[in-house]
């Protein structure tokens, strides 16, 4: 049978949880988790781009490599018209969900804005070149890497650790490779906010597990095995090079992911790698939620 309030796609697993949660109070948790992000984030994160960021400090003789990978990741903040168009029709009954999202459009529409600015006001790029890597992102359009709510929650919650990950390993390398304070307190904002966008998400999922674990289990190997950044390695052009220059200045490889990403993501949710082994005998209650 199918769920209601947002979450048509997640059905209940055969070999069910001992008292799971119902519906209804999936719903009210997934409301009470909302509410607190944004109280915290009212009270503690809200920031300026005009007036927080050192813009007179500026380092316009930084590494090039440094603001080819800026620009790779304000391209793909450009897709967020993708990003909140295609997912919210997914979550459309469900408010806590829904209402986080427009939040996080919010925030990622500023993250889009000051790595923009930073580009500019660098002198790394002019505005004919913004407008033109604009022009070429919006000719391409991105769709959900999963066909189900359940598998866009985790593969949601594993791209905001991730990008997390690459925002603050690439405040690091800014630091040891000339400094620009202006940039690290960009960077610095960023990290924050994507760290809370994940946490959000990750308590999300642990409700779900309490809702219905094995399906939870399933979506997640399934998300973890696949795992590519979004936009990058499909939409964006010359994405050889942007991966290469992301290497280059080891912000996120393969072994960053498997320690700092897969292995994270299953000690914050209390799992195991023999936790989703274990999934592969568990039996699909419908078609459309593959391992």
């Amino acid at each position: 049978m199918t769920t209601q309030n947002g979450n048509e796609h997640l059905v209940q697993s055969q070999a069910e949880p001992e008292q799971p949660l119902s519906c209804l109070e999936l719903e009210k948790k997934l409301w009470v988790l909302y509410r607190d992000f944004f109280d915290k984030a009212e009270k503690k994160r809200r920031w300026n781009i005009r007036h927080d960021i050192p813009w007179n400090q500026v380092n316009k003789s930084l590494s090039p490599v440094i603001a080819d990978v800026v620009e790779t990741f304000c391209a793909v903040e450009l897709y967020l018209p993708d990003f909140t168009s295609k997912i919210l029709p997914i979550v459309r009954n469900s408010k806590g969900r829904v209402w986080f999202y427009a939040n996080w459009g919010y925030e990622e529409s500023k993250h889009s804005l000051v790595l923009n600015d930073w580009l500019l006001q660098s002198g790394a790029r002019t505005e004919e070149y913004m407008a033109d890597l604009e022009k070429k992102v919006f000719e391409r359009e991105w769709n959900l890497p999963h066909d189900n709510n359940l598998g866009m929650l985790c593969y949601a919650m594993v791209q905001e650790h991730a990008t997390f990950l690459n925002y603050r390993n690439l405040r690091n390398r800014t630091q040891e490779m000339g400094k620009d304070p202006a940039l690290e307190a960009i960077l610095n904002y960023l990290s924050i906010d994507e760290k809370a966008h994940y946490g959000f998400f990750r308590d999300c999922f642990r409700l779900f597990m309490e809702f219905d674990r094995p399906a939870c289990l399933q979506q997640l190997k399934r998300v973890l095995n696949g795992f590519t950044m979004p936009a990058i390695h499909d939409l964006l052009d010359n994405s050889a090079v942007r991966i290469g220059r992301i290497r280059e200045l080891d912000l996120f490889s393969e072994e960053i992911f498997f320690r700092d990403v897969y292995e994270y993501t299953l000690t914050e949710l209390e799992l195991t790698r023999q936790d989703l082994r274990g999934d592969r005998k568990a039996k699909k209650s419908t078609p459309g939620i593959a391992p």
